[in-house]
């Protein structure tokens, strides 16, 4: 009964509040990719390092997200978001004052804190106001993201050469507006806790196994970090295991660890590319004079476009007919922007690439609040923080790591058409990232350099950056066969139906 007087008159100031608070993470997002290059030529970061910057902007994510699912129906909403608050101007203080590499690398875990919080808040919201439409809703919610980078990225490119200082202290704009609106709006009660599942109910539906995903991504990247031994990273990975396992003596629910795998790749195809396209696209969109970041610009608008369409077209399609087209759709138009050349065919690939990605993380959030609704704030989250851990962890790295060590690659194969020592000479910075060892480009060297010498190690460069998308172009293809395995079994069951919680509560 109580889901059913949620619906009935929801407060849509609420979901304004939210809304906007999710605009500000992408502020926050697209600002970093705009300025990774400017940190790179200050601070002299490699391409890993700023992929591990780009990275740490994701994945603590996790952390805020899956803590705050676990304790925020005892605290209260508007607890949580006044803490994600206090990191988003806090993070802005901390970047705009750095001066070296690990000041913005916690700089920016900070912000990823907030942004944690944010849909640790939002998810759980959106899905108690609206419990018989989750899916368009959680869409239309997610359209704050991609609305956000649009906005932003606009504003980015119309501020031209300004410092990315100045840069920085645009992220206040939104913050400052959902700052005021959660002083005066009422969060609703959440849905399991509404219908009366009580909360170890809920950490069995994601069990020891999501838990174990969950730890062996965080304490992964943390040990890299601090540099702990893998003894320690394992033993703290097994322990919380072990623990939580105890306590609540389940695997977690078969189906939501398989969405969890698919999380990752899904993550790491939308996410982990958001964060170097500009970077990646730049030398092309240059050559038709254009600034790269139109690219995410474009792509976004048709994200948010798409995300308020999201009711009629989940209702052709169902929620896994959608993400598997679209899958599809992202294989091809991610492969198609790793060799396009003519503005025209640039464009093209990234309509598709937009189009593709429009729907994947709402509407994978989506299935979850639909199928496992008792599983309340903490498997909607879980779903949300897996795919960020995998973006940070591993997608930013993984992009990063094969722009390096094409880099080294490249340069390799120039030395041995051309007679040249360039590899030896400027290719000798031992780097360690959580995927390995690697060897990256002695920026103070280079600079020194003669003129062919920088002229033959940034066609590298740029070669190397098309090669990143064909990478991951890879993922959306495992995704695609992941989710026709998952159509295939509910029509064996009669088809895909949301559970509903009110009714099944009694």
């Amino acid at each position: 009964m109580s889901t059913s007087n949620t619906q009935a008159a929801p407060d849509m100031k609420v979901f304004w509040c939210v809304f906007i608070a999710l605009i500000t993470t992408s502020f926050g997002f697209i600002i970093r990719a705009f300025s990774i290059g400017d940190w790179g030529t200050e601070f002299g970061l490699t391409a890993t390092q700023q992929g591990e910057i780009l990275g740490v902007g994701v994945w603590p994510f996790a952390i805020s997200i899956v803590v705050f699912s676990l304790i925020i129906d005892r605290i209260g909403y508007k607890t949580a978001l006044g803490f994600a608050f206090i990191c988003h101007v806090l993070s802005v203080v901390l970047t705009i004052t750095a001066k070296d590499y690990w000041t913005l690398y916690w700089a920016t875990f900070i912000a990823a804190l907030g942004a944690g919080t944010v849909e640790a808040v939002g998810n759980p919201v959106v899905a108690s106001m609206f419990t018989r439409e989750k899916v368009k809703w959680l869409n239309i919610f997610h359209a704050g993201w991609p609305g956000g980078l649009a906005l932003a990225g606009i504003i980015m490119i119309a501020m031209g050469s300004a410092t990315w200082q100045t840069r920085m202290l645009l992220m206040l704009l939104p913050t400052l507006v959902y700052g005021v609106l959660m002083i005066s709006v009422k969060f609703p009660v959440n849905e399991r806790v509404a219908a009366g599942v009580p909360y170890k109910d809920m950490l069995k539906e994601v069990g020891a196994l999501g838990i174990f995903i969950v730890s062996w991504l965080i304490f992964s990247e943390i040990g890299r970090v601090f540099s702990w031994s893998q003894g320690l990273v394992w033993g703290a990975i097994i322990v919380t295991t072990v623990v939580y396992f105890a306590y609540v003596r389940s695997l977690g629910r078969p189906m939501f660890i398989f969405l969890l795998l698919i999380m990752m790749p899904l993550a790491i195809t939308e996410l982990g590319t958001d964060g170097w396209v500009t970077e990646l696209m730049g030398p092309e969109m240059h050559k038709i004079g254009l600034h790269a970041g139109w690219v995410i610009v474009y792509t976004s608008v048709i994200m948010v476009i798409l995300r308020f369409l999201a009711g009629p077209i989940v209702k052709v399609a169902t929620p896994l007919g959608l993400l598997a087209i679209c899958s599809a759709l992202a294989a091809v138009g991610l492969y198609w922007l790793s060799f396009a050349q003519a503005g025209i065919v640039i464009l093209a690939a990234a309509t598709l690439y937009g189009i593709a990605k429009s729907f994947f993380w709402p509407t994978m959030i989506g299935v979850v609040a639909e199928r496992f609704p008792r599983g309340g704030a903490l498997t909607l989250n879980t779903i949300g923080g897996i795919g960020m851990l995998s973006a940070g962890v591993v997608g930013s790295v993984i992009l990063g790591l094969s722009q390096d060590k094409a880099i080294d690659r490249n340069v390799r194969m120039y030395d041995n058409q051309n007679g040249t020592a360039i590899h030896d000479t400027y290719v000798t910075v031992e780097k360690v990232s959580v995927l390995g060892k690697y060897r990256a480009v002695d920026g103070s060297k280079l600079a020194m350099a003669p003129a062919e010498d920088q002229a033959a190690v940034q066609q590298a460069v740029v070669t190397s950056k098309k090669t990143a998308l064909t990478t991951v172009a890879i993922l959306p293809v495992i995704m695609f066969v992941c989710y026709l395995v998952l159509l295939l079994y509910f029509r064996s069951k009669g088809g895909y139906r949301p559970v509903d919680l009110g009714h099944s509560a009694h």
